[in-house]
């Protein structure tokens, strides 16, 4: 079994900042991809910011590029989003994500967070 435990969601004004943290936990061999998507009322999930290990560590959404920055700590197994100038149109439920093998020589398993909500105030 698996775990994404998502934390730092919240209310804050426009110009704000917040952090969202998530721990993967149970059997894992190895996470190759870990990320965060977003989910706005009457809209489609999006993909934030992904980070993986490779040449071309870190991707992002154009709409958050200069503003929000991911990270991971991999002896920990999580990753972070912060999230900075903050925007109403940031508001959204955020999901973490992690593509996690969970033993040597298996395929990797798509793992998703429970989604944290993150409301910016205009």
């Amino acid at each position: 079994q698996v775990q994404l435990v998502e934390s730092g969601g919240g209310l804050v004004q426009a110009g704000g900042s917040l952090r969202l943290s998530c721990a993967a936990s149970g059997s894992i061999f190895s996470i190759p991809a870990m990320g965060w998507y977003r989910q706005a009322p009457g809209k489609q999930r999006e993909l934030v910011a992904s980070i993986i290990k490779g040449a071309r560590p870190t991707n992002y959404a154009d709409s958050v590029k200069g503003r929000f920055t991911i990270s991971r700590d991999n002896a920990k197994n999580t990753v972070s989003l912060q999230m900075n100038s903050l925007k109403p149109e940031d508001t959204a439920v955020y999901y973490c994500y992690a593509d996690i093998v969970p033993a040597r020589g298996l395929v990797p398993v798509d793992y998703w967070g429970q989604g944290t909500q993150v409301t910016v105030s205009s």
